[in-house]
């Protein structure tokens, strides 16, 4: 989800050889210096850390972008994570984080949903292009290929795994007043791939009760865009209705017109990149009272849309592939969940500007109120040029049961305005430049709601061998959306101290 809750985004080489060198040789510097110096200062981190993590996510509603802004939404998402952290030496530490993110979505399923009732249609996840073309061939000339935007279809689509790891290499100065960091991180799935690098410095006075930073990221991301079935197809074969995935198959309509979504055309700049300066401020202002204040500048550009949204005209005639009996029913609606077996075809992809410009301002407030309560509040404001006002709040209560037990009840708050290019369903009109009918960038409101439970081992008494636990937290959320999304969340994390 990225209130994109996500989220949630040019394949160059990252490193040339020369900075490869460089980069062993940096860190082989740190690592010999380790040797040399570690008895002399307490470490930045005494030991190393294991986190192992894992989340499972789950949501379902009523409007994917696949089809249009309509269809189901439903989604579920396993991610195990490992992050490990050790010292070079009493000053620097190393981290990197690797981790997994599988999923099964029926949205993205129908980037082609014709193979509904088929036996043997586009099924056993075969990843193969060339074999899904075959697969829908075969079902097209059986006469049994239908769709909805309310069921899954088997295809390709239907799931992928995205894989991830990032290195983080941070300094701090002798005093511990100055700490400076640098990070590269790289991740992949079937359709996008994602270059980033970045570098931060802190700066701690006034005996570490105020600090400032500063970071900056950029993210190098490419393409390789997927299309909805019935336009990548009508491209391909040059509009020829009786070739390709249109072979054998009865196109149904109440105009006499053939279908021709001129409006189409695949993408040729598939790069998306993201520049970010971020600012930090933080105050002990007492004992029992902290403030942060944080301020970014997120730029974008290139390819901002996704190029397997579906757009659908008010103003174009509709075309079907499916059950005639119900495309003709007038008693059975398109965009009623009760629609099994006719699919729209679609008009266009989304298109969206190649430029974005992000400013979110946040700011925290932690009070301690006594050893066993402390209360901590978050408030973001956002704004962007593409027309969105976004709002933020969230509260967390972490809560003493004794020594080593800490619940933690969750709330929290977002509101935000539709994107000046957002439309539901078929209301978009063929003479707009922009168009997007994805609800996560239309206006809503959303309530999360959650509790978490930790316990730490101050000691590392529990030990195995070498490994000492350190923590176990087990989280749980429930997240709602006045355009009828709901999800739920379970993550839970184990974290050891290596000797």
């Amino acid at each position: 989800m990225e209130e994109k809750v996500a989220e949630d985004v040019v394949v160059t080489k990252f490193f040339k050889m020369k900075k490869h060198i460089l980069y062993i040789l940096f860190l082989g510097f740190f690592a010999s210096y380790a040797q040399e110096n570690q008895d002399y200062k307490k470490k930045v981190l005494e030991k190393a850390e294991v986190d192992l993590l894992m989340s499972y996510y789950t949501q379902d509603g009523l409007n994917s972008s696949v089809g249009g802004g309509i269809g189901t939404e439903e989604l579920w998402n396993l991610t195990p994570t490992l992050i490990v952290s050790f010292p070079l030496n009493a000053n620097a530490v190393l981290t990197v984080d690797a981790g997994l993110s599988a999923y099964s979505s029926a949205s993205s399923s129908n980037l082609n949903p014709f193979d509904k009732g088929v036996s043997g249609a586009s099924e056993g996840g075969d990843d193969d292009d060339d074999d899904d073309d075959d697969d829908d061939k075969e079902a097209i000339n059986t006469g049994l290929v239908s769709g909805s935007p309310w069921v899954a279809s088997s295809g390709a689509s239907k799931k992928d795994v995205l894989t991830s790891v990032s290195v983080n290499f941070e300094h701090s100065s002798n005093s511990r007043n100055s700490i400076l960091s640098v990070h590269a991180a790289f991740s992949t799935e079937y359709d996008y791939t994602s270059y980033g690098f970045g570098a931060g410095f802190t700066q701690l006075f006034n005996q570490k009760n105020t600090e400032i930073g500063i970071k900056a990221n950029v993210y190098l991301d490419q393409w390789r865009p997927e299309y909805p079935t019935e336009l990548k197809t009508f491209e391909e074969v040059g509009g020829n209705l009786n070739d390709g995935f249109f072979e054998g198959i009865e196109i149904w309509s109440e105009s006499s017109g053939s279908y021709n979504p001129v409006h189409f055309s695949s993408i040729r700049d598939k790069n998306r990149n993201s520049y970010s300066v971020s600012l930090s401020f933080s105050q002990i202002l007492s004992k029992k009272l902290q403030t942060s204040v944080f301020f970014d500048v997120v730029k974008q550009e290139g390819l901002l849309s996704t190029p397997y949204h579906r757009i659908y005209f008010a103003d174009t005639d509709k075309f079907f592939i499916g059950n005639p009996d119900s495309i003709f029913d007038p008693n059975k609606a398109y965009d009623n969940p009760s629609n099994t077996d006719f699919f729209m075809l679609a008009d266009d992809i989304e298109r969206l500007p190649n430029n974005r410009l992000k400013i979110p301002i946040g700011v925290r407030l932690h009070y301690y109120i006594n050893e066993f309560l402390t209360i901590r509040n978050y408030y973001r404001f956002y704004w962007d040029d593409w027309g969105i006002l976004a709002h933020t709040y969230s509260v967390e209560l972490p809560v003493k049961l004794g020594k080593s037990i800490t619940a933690y009840p969750t709330y929290r708050y977002y509101s935000q305005n539709q994107v000046d290019y957002f439309a539901p369903f078929n209301t978009h009109l063929s003479s707009s430049t922009y168009y997007t009918s994805d609800y996560d960038l239309s206006k809503f409101t959303a309530h999360q709601y959650g509790i978490g439970l930790k316990y730490t081992d101050v000691l590392s008494k529990i030990k195995l061998w070498k490994i000492g636990l350190k923590s176990i937290e087990l989280r749980y959320s429930h997240y709602e959306r006045t355009t009828g999304l709901e999800a739920d969340i379970i993550t839970g994390g184990v974290k050891f101290l290596v000797d």
